[in-house]
């Protein structure tokens, strides 16, 4: 029997299958949200062999619908943001060290031990946004850096230069999290080398400058700071893991992740890699909401499992970081 704490330690693809299966069953039978769902569209029991049977629950249901497995109490809520009036995506997490447990592990994966590395951040603090996933990764992740220099600065550009500055003649591994406008309005007045320094652009323009292509902004980053790529996060208020992007935004998973491709004329249907479709997420770490999503990004999937966004689809609602800062 699959014990479902072991997702960390998937390795093959068998591996994960079972787990997938096993948390379907589960979900199946404490998710009333997820099993409704799956009544709805008449998926049977029986009819799942295999993960790609697995149904996705469309994203919207978690503005609408209490997400949560029968019996377990939220620890925390995280949510979307939004402007006044739109409604935003709550997920329910009914235990928040698992969240802790898998963005450390995927973090340090993909970057190195976070006590090496100082943790910079042009975005809101956890005060002013305590409602958003990432920016409770990001809290986490300083707290864990034993650099000094770990902070937000979002409201001093100043003070943000003098330390890169500072962590650039050090030799220190720095991170910087930054709000797309942000990092704009910084690179106007601030741009220096630091060819060293990883950029993550987390995303958000709305209302604050034109919008631009990706190329376009991470070419001016890249320019400003004489980096060869800007880093990027696929992640998002209803997930409990991420992916990360070292550039020309092709995302890379966890064992426990995994990214399938839906036909947009039938959405309840896979289609093959390479092809452009709807974006269905598995994340093994949502165990007590569900690990089975239906996004509204577009993207495609390669062979070796990595993937693209190229958009959303219309109609979607504005999400997340573009939101983050009003």
């Amino acid at each position: 029997m699959t014990n479902w704490t072991d997702f960390l330690e998937i390795q093959t693809e068998d591996d994960f299958n079972q787990h997938c299966l096993e948390t379907y069953h589960f979900q199946l039978q404490h998710c009333q949200v997820y099993r409704d769902y799956v009544s709805l569209i008449g998926k049977e029991k029986n009819q799942v062999q295999h993960y790609t049977d697995i149904p996705f629950l469309p994203i919207e249901f978690f503005k609408t619908q209490k997400v949560l497995a029968a019996g377990m109490t939220p620890q925390i809520v995280f949510s979307s943001s939004g402007t006044t009036g739109m409604v935003t995506s709550k997920h329910l997490v009914a235990d928040v060290s698992i969240y802790e447990r898998t963005f450390r592990r995927i973090f340090e994966d993909f970057y190195g031990p976070t006590t090496d590395i100082a943790i910079l951040a042009l975005l809101p603090s956890y005060l002013e946004r305590s409602g958003s996933s990432l920016i409770y990764m990001i809290d986490d992740l300083m707290k864990q850096s034993k650099q000094v220099q770990s902070n937000y600065f979002l409201y001093n550009h100043q003070e943000l230069y003098d330390t890169l500055v500072q962590l650039k003649d050090n030799g220190t591994k720095t991170i910087l999290f930054g709000v797309t406008y942000a990092l704009l309005d910084f690179i106007e007045q601030y741009a220096f080398d630091f060819p060293e320094l990883i950029i993550m652009e987390t995303g958000g323009m709305k209302g604050k400058r034109k919008e631009m292509v990706k190329q376009e902004i991470h070419q001016l980053l890249e320019d400003a700071f004489k980096v060869s790529g800007i880093h990027s996060e696929y992640g998002m208020t209803e997930l409990l893991s991420q992916g990360y992007s070292s550039g020309q935004g092709i995302f890379l998973l966890p064992k426990w992740m995994k990214v399938l491709i839906r036909d947009t004329n039938d959405p309840l249907s896979l289609i093959s890699s390479d092809s452009t479709g709807g974006i269905n997420v598995i994340d093994l770490a949502n165990r007590y909401s569900c690990s089975f999503i239906a996004t509204q990004d577009l993207g495609k999937v390669y062979q070796d499992g990595s993937f693209e966004i190229l958009g959303r689809f219309d109609q979607s609602d504005i999400r997340g970081c573009n939101l983050l800062v009003q």
